[in-house]
């Protein structure tokens, strides 16, 4: 898997995301992506209790442990590097996350409009 260049939003080099919880499709704490990355997780966003139900109402729940995956669990405050279209769809229903625009991949606006990630940023 070649690895898309490491650029944020701005085109300036991609900050990471997180280290504590590691995040990423490739699990190197940055919003990284590549061609087999199907999911664009590109949106380093910061986790609200929000979020995170309407995420488990959706059948992706990101609070329960999985240690078996290394995964503890993510909590309010967490950041994380969510998938572009899940974020725009919590967007859409008025429960997106705030966004740290610096650690957000340049692919996220394929999906997202910059307008969008601007009204979110947590900068």
């Amino acid at each position: 898997m070649d690895m898309d260049p490491s650029r944020n939003v701005f085109g300036a080099p991609l900050i990471p995301c997180s280290l504590d919880p590691v995040t990423g499709f490739f699990r190197n704490g940055a919003c990284d992506t590549c061609a087999a990355d199907q999911g664009s997780h590109t949106v380093c966003a910061v986790m609200t209790a929000e979020f995170l139900a309407f995420s488990k109402y959706l059948g992706n729940d990101l609070t329960t442990p999985r240690p078996e995956f290394g995964f503890a669990g993510l909590k309010p405050g967490d950041h994380w590097c969510l998938c572009a279209s899940r974020f725009l769809q919590a967007h859409d229903e008025n429960c997106a996350p705030r966004v740290n625009l610096a650690a957000t991949h340049e692919r996220a606006l394929e999906i997202v409009p910059m307008t969008v990630l601007e009204a979110y940023t947590a900068d």
